[in-house]
Parts: structure tokens; C-alpha cells; sequence
């Protein structure tokens, strides 16, 4: 009996541990925002007199940084440029910097990374996705739907790339 107690003491004890590190945890979206907006058409009007045969170039940039106590900013930069396929000019280029805060306590070292460089860049884009498309319609242009992104696999490629890069460069300091 007095063990069986003891056992029940040692569950309880177990059981409000893992509830203080639940609570301890925390992510939360503060706020999410457009940092920075450019749209050019630079050959227009002459681009609209013309049948619109569009080449699409796409650049996708994350950043992160700590702005206060647990509080992060996390910014995704997208450019579109968009050239018409037989010329060779610019019809568009449409460039966008989405952001968001994040309150997140409770997670450090590469967990934190992976959060900041993974799973808030997928909270963000579909805004700018969104932000880029109205952008380019309000331009004059049809719609353009980015397809979507696994920064999952983004994160891992830049880890791995990182990782190599270590590598190399410890091959050359013992050479």
C-alpha cells in the first residue's frame, strides 16, 4: 500500500512537471504586417499593347532577428519579375517584405532556429502570397498565384548546405 503511494506521488510529481513545461512553452503571433511594397512596370504602357506572355522569376528570402524578451520578428522577402518571353523586357517587378512577430519562450538552440526558419516563414507566406497577387492585378496585370512553399524543405537544404560548408572548411584548416 505505502508503495503503491509512492508510485502514485512519483505519477502526480511526473504529471505537474510536464504541466509546468507545457505552460513554459509558448508561441504566439503578435502581429503580422507588410514591411515593404515596390511595384515597377517599366515598359508600360507599351506592355499591355503587346499579347502578354509572361516568364516569371522568383526570389524567396528569409531573415529572423530578436527584438525584445522572447519576441521575434520574422521577415519573408519575395520578388517576382516578370519578363515577357519573347523580348526579353520587363513587364513587371513586384517586390514584397511580409512580417510578423512572434512571442516564443520555452524553446532554445536548433529548435528555436527550426521555428524561426521553417514553421513561422509558413504562418507568413500565405500573406504574401496574397499581398503579391493584389499587387500585380492592381498594376494592370492578370493574377499571379504563387504556388506554395515548403520552407521545411528550404530549412533543411540551407542546414545541409551549412553543414557541408563546415565541413570543407575544416578539411582545409587540418590540410
Amino acid at each position: 500500500m505505502a508503495e503503491e503511494n509512492s508510485q502514485n506521488a512519483a505519477g502526480g510529481n511526473q504529471a505537474a512537471a510536464d504541466q509546468q513545461n507545457r505552460q513554459q512553452l509558448q508561441f504566439a503571433v503578435q502581429r503580422i504586417y507588410v514591411k515593404d511594397i515596390s511595384f515597377e512596370a517599366p515598359n508600360s504602357p507599351a506592355v499591355f499593347q503587346q499579347p502578354f506572355k509572361p516568364k516569371v522569376g522568383l526570389d524567396l528570402n528569409t531573415s529572423s532577428s530578436k527584438v525584445g524578451e522572447d519576441l521575434y520578428e520574422v521577415t519573408i522577402k519575395v520578388t517576382a519579375q516578370v519578363r515577357h518571353s519573347e523580348e526579353g523586357t520587363t513587364s513587371f517587378l513586384a517586390e514584397i517584405e511580409q512580417a510578423g512577430l512572434f512571442r516564443i519562450s520555452g524553446i532554445e538552440g536548433a529548435q528555436l532556429e527550426h521555428t524561426l526558419g521553417a514553421f513561422c516563414p509558413n504562418v507568413l507566406f500565405p500573406y504574401a502570397r496574397e499581398c503579391v497577387d493584389n499587387l500585380v492585378n492592381r498594376g494592370g496585370f492578370p493574377p499571379l498565384m504563387l504556388a506554395p512553399v515548403n520552407f521545411e524543405a528550404i530549412y533543411a537544404q540551407k542546414k545541409k548546405r551549412e553543414a557541408e560548408q563546415a565541413q570543407q572548411q575544416g578539411e582545409q584548416t587540418t590540410q
